[in-house]
């Protein structure tokens, strides 16, 4: 189970309605034009926008909207200016949870993150409380009943993936975060469909939950990812499915 992204898999199962959708291209365009200040408009020479670009396009944003998004980055278009933050608390039954946050008033996006804990069972921890737990990975995540395993397997570990392995149902290709484009462009090839892919903190064990502590959980987790100054949230919850599918 160590490095499962078990979140990732919930997120699937539970589905994603339009207002996710909306909330999904805010993010989007945060993460497209903070790349861009920080780096450049130039996604060949910036991995973080290529990356942030890739993801835009993964859930079909307009082309209008990216290229915005990186204007407003560069400076040739007036923009808010961000300031990241990484968050770490515990959820119900002591799970670990992280939370990365682009914010333009970061009094709010904190007193914001620490009532959603309190209001479900976590609390807000201090720095490096949890975030050891974790480390950054590329992640991609097939339905096994989508593609051959020996298939996959070959094509992932010739370009250079780290793992591939079945949980669940599921193949789970882990990459180093400087592989992940490399190995991704190589089972493009295959044309298969993906459940996930991203670059993303996998925890390196996972803490079991059932009954109240684990829909608490999952409130906890939505509620982080619907709030507007949280980008990604990662956790090592690690849920029955069939509590997901009641969700």
């Amino acid at each position: 189970m160590s490095g499962h992204n078990k979140w990732a898999s919930i997120k699937h199962k539970k589905g994603a309605n339009d207002a996710k959708r909306g909330k999904a291209f805010t993010k989007l365009i945060k993460e497209i034009t903070v790349a861009a200040r920080m780096g450049g408009g130039d996604i060949n020479g910036n991995p973080r926008l290529r990356a942030a670009v890739l993801a835009a396009r993964a859930e079909n944003m307009p082309k209008d909207n990216i290229e915005r998004g990186i204007k407003k980055g560069t400076g040739e278009l007036e923009g808010v200016s961000y300031e990241e933050s990484l968050y770490e608390g515990y959820g119900p039954g002591g799970a670990a949870v992280l939370v990365e946050s682009l914010s333009d008033n970061k009094n709010r996006s904190v007193a914001d993150i620490r009532h959603i804990f309190a209001k479900n069972g976590g609390n807000l921890g201090t720095g490096g409380c949890v975030a050891w737990m974790f480390k950054k990975k590329g992640y991609i995540a097939i339905d096994g009943k989508a593609i051959d395993e020996e298939k996959l397997m070959e094509k992932a570990l010739e370009a250079g993936a780290e793992d591939v392995r079945e949980e669940d149902g599921t193949f789970e290709v882990i990459t180093a975060p400087e592989d992940f484009e490399t190995v991704k462009t190589a089972i493009d090839q295959l044309s298969v469909a993906y459940l996930s892919s991203e670059v993303t903190m996998l925890p390196q064990n996972t803490t079991a939950l059932t009954g109240k502590e684990a829909e608490q959980m999952m409130r906890l987790m939505d509620m982080l990812e619907d709030c507007d100054d949280v980008q990604k949230v990662y956790t090592n919850a690690d849920i029955p499915d069939e509590m997901v599918g009641r969700a």
